[in-house]
């Protein structure tokens, strides 16, 4: 990989960031990520777990699609 290949491959993946960020910022709420059937969420006296096991797995799958189309070409 040549110097303008990674360059390009930066550009793209810090205009998918701000995308994402700018959606997460606007559109969190409505978007209800981070609550999705699947996340584990453990509440007692005191203590609080969190764990958002399926928002991982769905940004994983999101993330993974958007990659394979950036290296096809």
């Amino acid at each position: 990989m040549n110097g303008v290949e990674l360059g390009r491959l930066l550009l793209v993946i810090g205009l998918i960031v701000a995308l994402l960020g700018a959606v997460l910022t606007f559109g969190g709420g409505r978007l209800r990520l981070g609550r999705l059937p699947g996340d584990i969420y453990i509440r007692r006296d005191g203590f609080v777990f969190y764990f958002p096991l399926a928002t991982c797995l769905v940004a994983s799958l999101v993330l993974s699609a958007i990659l394979m189309l950036v290296f096809r070409r």
